[in-house]
């Protein structure tokens, strides 16, 4: 796949076009991506300037996505959300695709960044719950 870079405004309706502009990339890419923009938008604001980054990695199928925004507080952690919630789910998705996640801070804000194998499938998903990946804790940058 080729490498995408995207500078966009971190707004409700740049998720699905985000997920439209990934249309090569398998579902997971396309979910982690979302999640992470959809992050920004509630945690740091609607209309943050973010910058979106999906490199394929050396290896078979694996993919790096990177969201980054201008604001470096506000750490991103994985909480778990009530059963009848309706929102809280989406970096326990990016935790339980991911091989590995984390946060590196820098001095004009933070990229969340995350690493799948495609072509994997969402279908694994089931089988993170309890322990792998969702259990990983967040590996932040020194």
């Amino acid at each position: 796949m080729r490498d995408v870079e995207l500078h966009m405004p971190a707004t409700p309706k740049a998720v699905p076009e985000l997920r439209h502009r990934l249309h090569g990339y398998d579902y997971d890419v396309r979910l982690c991506a979302t999640e992470l923009l959809t992050n920004v938008v509630e945690h740091v604001g609607d209309g943050t300037p973010v910058y979106v980054r999906i490199v394929d990695l050396s290896g078979p199928g694996r993919a790096r996505i990177e969201v980054t925004d201008p604001d470096p507080r506000g750490m991103p952690t994985v909480l778990s959300a009530a059963e009848t919630a309706e929102c809280g789910r989406g970096l326990v998705l990016v935790a339980a695709l991911a091989e590995r996640w984390g946060v590196e801070r820098g001095p004009g804000g933070k990229t969340v960044w995350c690493e799948v194998v495609r072509g994997r499938g969402a279908a694994d998903f089931g089988e993170v719950e309890g322990g792998g990946a969702a259990g990983r804790p967040i590996a932040a940058a020194p």
